[in-house]
Parts: structure tokens; sequence; C-alpha cells
């Protein structure tokens, strides 16, 4: 890296940089500036908001050189390599230009971060990247966006579970906790909002055992999973996720 000038500033075009470097690398260019790659990698990874959906092989190799072995098994030629390289930045560059995000994402990405950028937030994002390209593993990072959020809630709130609780007895204590049982209000239209939205989570639950990727399967899925069926699940989730950290949130600040 002869100049740090040559290292442009938007994320967005620092991820196509170092993809361009790894692609590069991968093709047999040792030419390929690591220097630079070692620059953007460093920067990126220190990026809470992007770090968990850099692809996984960025996150474990520091250097182009440890980068070209690995690679190299994975794919004998130049143009797989190429695909699996591509295909892995997808969800990440997707992430970044906005492509399929609704106001909706903005607004519960936004409560999520302010709540846990480490935690949360990055389960948040991981099942906004999958949507389209991967829906069951977006069914099951809804699902986890979920119990992530009711544990977290809880255990701000010195509540105990156990490990072995489903996602309905988790949101039921934390809905507790917080106030937003049915059973602990008189008016039905708020009884008939809170009892929907644990019909959600329930409904989330079941969705994610018998369509996503999170338990193997015998034999051939009754409905395979479109990315339809993802944006519901993930947009559901995040809808409920939201709900759940912004009654926190006001609580907390209530004296």
């Amino acid at each position: 890296m002869n100049d740090p000038d040559d290292i442009p500033t938007p994320t967005v075009e620092r991820v196509a940089m170092i993809e361009s470097l790894m692609t590069a690398r991968a093709t047999g260019d040792v030419t390929a500036d690591n220097r630079a790659y070692e620059f953007l990698r460093r920067e990126l990874m220190g990026d809470a908001s992007i770090k968990d959906l850099l692809p996984r092989f960025v996150r474990t190799h520091r250097t182009l050189n440890s980068f070209w072995p690995y690679i190299q098994g994975e794919a004998p030629s130049y143009a797989g390599r190429r695909k699996i390289i591509a295909d892995a930045f997808t969800p990440l560059v997707d992430h970044l230009e906005g492509v399929g995000r609704t106001p909706s994402d903005a607004i519960a990405s936004d409560a999520l971060q302010s709540f846990d950028a480490e935690g949360v937030h990055a389960v948040w994002l991981k099942a906004l990247a999958r949507r389209e390209t991967d829906p069951e593993g977006a069914i099951t990072m809804a699902r986890t966006l979920l119990e992530t959020v009711t544990k977290r809630i809880l255990d701000e709130l010195g509540d105990t579970y156990s490990d072995t609780d489903d996602l309905p007895k988790l949101y039921s204590r934390a809905a507790t906790a917080l106030n937003l049982a049915p059973n602990q209000h008189s008016l039905e239209p708020i009884k008939a909002i809170l009892g929907g939205a644990m019909n959600l989570v329930n409904g989330i639950g079941t969705l994610r055992n018998r369509m996503s990727d999170a338990h193997g399967r015998g034999g051939k899925l009754p409905v395979k999973p479109s990315p339809r069926h993802a944006s519901f699940a993930v947009n559901t989730a995040g809808a409920v996720a939201t709900f759940l950290v912004e009654t926190y949130l006001e609580r907390d600040r209530v004296p």
C-alpha cells in the first residue's frame, strides 16, 4: 500500500476493494496488495454494524497469504474461486446498498442497535442479509433474534430462565416482566394486541422448527421456504423484538 489515499472512504467501496484483492489472489495474482488487505480487514472488522456480515474467510484469514491455501482447497478452478468469493460477499454488499430493505428495517435497526449493537443487532443484520439468498437460514435467525432479545432483557431485569426454556416460555417471561402479558391488562383491544404478539412468537417458533435449517431432517420438507416466507418471519421477528426493546428502554427511563 504505497499511498493511504488510495483506500476509499465509503464502506461499500472498501468492501468492493477487499473483495477485488481476494479475488486477485485467488486467481494467481501474487502481487495483490497484502498491506491494503490487512488495513481494509482491520477497518471492516472494527465496524460493529457489519462485522458479522463479513464472509467467514475474511474474519479468519488475516493475510492474503493465509487465504491462498484455503481458497485453493475450496475450488480447483479460477472460475469456481471467483464464484465462492462473490457469493460470500453478496449479502454484505446487498445490505450496504439497501437491496431489498424496507422502511421498517431501519426502524428496527435503530432500536436494536441502541439496545445491543454487538449481540441483538448483529443477529438482526444476519437475518436481513439472508432473506433473499438463504430463506431457511433467515427463518433460523428470526427465531434466534427473539431468543437473544428475550434473554438479554431477562438478564438486564435480573430474571432467571433455564437453558432448556423454549422461545414461547422465554417470551412469556419477558412479556410478564415488562407488563406486556395479555392477562396483565383489562382493556380488550390491548389484550388482543398483546395476545397477537404472543401468537406471532409461537408461529415463528413453529415455522423455524418445520421450515428452517436449524435441525437435521429426514426426507424432503413439506414446503420449501421461499424469500416471502423468510421475509414474513424476519419482519415479524423484527417488529416484536423492537416492541420488546422499546418497552424495556422506556421502562428504564422512568424514574
